[in-house]
């Protein structure tokens, strides 16, 4: 059974010199439409973004469970913010 990856990843971004945030982008369950044809609304029931490949590579953009794009599954953020004080000692 071949092992499957599931895509979080972790950026720095800095906003200012005494704050840090940290952002997790996780995708979550699958929202393409299959029956946008015939004029209908169905999904499949992918509930989680796995990639088919590893980071960096053209298939880890394509999910390994229903094997659409990453871009159809819902993208969720989550922010930390990290306050650091430049107090200088007296």
């Amino acid at each position: 059974m071949k092992k499957r990856q599931v895509v979080i990843r972790k950026e720095m971004c800095h906003q200012s010199s005494s704050n840090q945030v940290t952002q997790t982008v996780r995708y979550g369950e699958c929202q393409k439409n299959h029956a946008i044809d015939i004029g209908g609304y169905a999904v499949d029931g992918c509930r989680e973004f796995m990639a088919g490949g590893a980071e960096g590579t053209a298939a880890a953009l394509s999910c390994a469970a229903c094997g659409c794009h990453r871009n159809f599954h819902r993208r969720e953020v989550d922010r930390e913010v990290r306050s650091y004080s430049s107090s200088s000692p007296s």
